[in-house]
């Protein structure tokens, strides 16, 4: 047995530790807001925060994960919209959507970490694969979101 904390509540789950910590999320609690895309940790539509950071769970072994925080993108703004989520609404990033919960994720840990990131910080931390495109409007995205957090907008 595993026990996981993930958006705040505990889950005592019976997988095996070296099943990724993606798929425990998707298969045994019904938690799908991280996408599987690559399985390699490649793309990042599968990334969540573990003790806060941004991680790719598509290649985590759930037993690594065991005792830590765990956050979706579901539980990122605690039952409201996250600075990151509303920037990303104001910006109308999403075109298909099935990448964004990734970037969120990880512009989340980004903008703790460097709360006003230059383009250079945006593009060496946003290692994310969009296959429509969106990346000029995840930057401008993010520098909004950067700007909510400061208290400019």
């Amino acid at each position: 047995m595993i026990a996981l904390v993930v958006n705040g509540t505990r889950h005592d789950v019976d997988v095996p530790a070296d099943k990724p910590l993606l798929w425990v999320l998707r298969e045994d609690l019904n938690i799908v807001g991280p996408k599987f895309g690559c399985g390699v940790a490649a793309c990042g539509a599968c990334t969540v925060h573990v003790d806060g950071q941004a991680v790719r769970s598509c290649s985590l072994p759930v037993g690594e994960a065991a005792g830590k925080a765990v956050t979706t993108i579901e539980g990122l703004g605690n039952g409201r919209l996250h600075a990151v989520q509303r920037a990303w609404i104001e910006e109308q990033v999403p075109q298909c959507g099935y990448c964004q919960p990734g970037f969120i994720m990880a512009t989340a840990a980004l903008l703790r970490d460097k709360p006003r990131p230059t383009d250079a910080d945006i593009d060496e931390a946003l290692t994310n694969i969009c296959r429509c495109g969106t990346y000029s409007a995840v930057r401008r995205a993010v520098h909004r979101a950067a700007a909510i957090i400061g208290g400019a907008s």
